[in-house]
């Protein structure tokens, strides 16, 4: 099976187009978000073309294939307006006979592991740089942010197929690849 994993849409309706037709172009089963699907935050400028009604919009529409966790920009408002729970704090999801620990990344990222068995991946967003490396008996993923990216990355997803995560541009050009074995 193949899945999408995203971060950090921040409510720009340009890049949550671009991530929609990317994964209906993937054949993903399930589209993974990783938190900060509407707001902006303090800390960042205003993505391009900010319109969070029509990012609400256009993920209501996906309702049945979103899997999404919080993140530190979700509010109990965000909640009133999806159509899909938005305010779990985390997933445990076994994805291709791997288990995923997927969270925003706020509290929990490679500094500070959440309680996760040797094997398992810590999946996350927040810092808006990529991420496919192994750490210890664990691997770290982030799939960057398909708005607002940083460290000169370019806006990415990820994508697992069989037990490979691949990060994509939205040109689909692999920026980083991992093999979770």
């Amino acid at each position: 099976m193949k899945y999408m994993f995203a971060s950090d849409i921040h409510g720009s309706a340009y890049y949550c187009r671009k991530l929609l037709e990317a994964y209906r172009q993937s054949g993903a089963e399930r589209l993974i978000l990783l938190g900060d699907l509407l707001y902006h935050g303090p800390r960042n400028d205003l993505p391009k073309e900010y319109a969070p009604k029509e990012v609400i919009a256009m993920l209501n529409e996906m309702k049945q294939e979103i899997v999404t966790v919080r993140g530190n920009c979700e509010a109990e408002v965000d909640q009133m307006v999806l159509e899909f729970p938005v305010l779990a704090d985390y997933a445990v999801l076994v994805l291709n006979g791997l288990t995923f620990f997927a969270t925003h990344g706020h509290v929990f990222h490679q500094e500070h592991m959440p309680p996760v068995k040797a094997g398992d991946i810590l999946v996350h967003g927040h810092t808006h740089l990529l991420k496919a490396e192994k750490a210890g008996d664990n691997y770290v993923l982030n799939p960057g942010s398909v708005s607002i990216p940083k460290g000169g990355n370019p806006a990415t997803y990820g994508i697992l197929e069989e037990q490979t995560f691949r990060i994509l541009d939205f040109d689909g050009a692999v920026v980083k690849e991992i093999c979770l074995k």
